[in-house]
């Protein structure tokens, strides 16, 4: 079981009172199967893939549980990319029965409740399904909700418009990749910066290349000296 920390991650300054305190933090990666995948339309399945391969890899690094859950892996949705285990091996998978909604399994509610965690950040395939209806219960219950757009895909542009309304509408907060790295990041000044570096180069391939440079140049200024 994991438990909350006692100490608070908000600064005297009043910095951080505001965003996800990651030791009441709680990452579901919902319904990312092989078959539905290849319906998605509204990001590309390579950006999809690599976003949530930075969340687990997060969630290993800073030590966040992890629960998946697929629905009727056997079946023509598929099974769950490979990975979100790979790279977070902590993570807990819950079987469903069928059940389309997460939420209505009774095994994951209760392996939700034994974190006693209640922040959740939620991803998943289709958005405006897997994603959208255990938000939904969740915020309803009492849980302080975010999901995680790009980490999550739907069959149309027009479908993940309406599952932006209806997030907040229901008091769902969306989220990105790059904006749920930095919110948990926080500060350089921690012994995990390099690793986190690293990932930032997965939610912005771009940053990598700007990386890559500035070490180069750092390696000639030494060479130079």
């Amino acid at each position: 079981m994991y438990s909350n920390r006692s100490k608070s991650s908000v600064l005297p300054s009043g910095g951080g009172a505001a965003l996800i305190d990651p030791s009441d933090a709680l990452i579901l990666l919902l319904d990312h199967q092989s078959g539905l995948l290849q319906t998605v339309k509204d990001i590309s399945i390579s950006d999809l893939r690599r976003n949530v391969e930075m969340i687990a890899k997060l969630a290993a690094l800073l030590e966040i549980p992890v629960i998946t859950t697929a629905s009727e892996p056997a079946g023509p949705n598929g099974p769950l990319m490979p990975e979100i285990h790979d790279y977070a091996p902590h993570a807990v998978y819950v079987p469903r029965k069928g059940e389309v909604n997460a939420w209505d399994n009774d095994d994951f509610v209760a392996v939700v409740r034994s974190t006693e965690r209640k922040t959740l950040i939620m991803a998943g395939v289709w958005t405006s399904v897997c994603v959208m209806f255990p938000a939904l219960d969740a915020r309803a219950v009492g849980y302080d909700v975010y999901a995680v757009l790009d980490a999550s895909g739907d069959p149309s542009e027009m479908a993940s418009r309406v599952s932006l309304a209806r997030f907040v509408q229901g008091g769902v907060k969306p989220t990105s990749t790059n904006a749920l790295l930095s919110e948990l990041h926080r500060t350089w000044a921690r012994p995990e910066a390099a690793d986190l570096a690293k990932l930032y180069g997965l939610v912005a391939p771009n940053y990598a290349a700007v990386a890559e440079s500035y070490a180069r140049a750092q390696q000639a200024a030494r060479e130079a000296a």
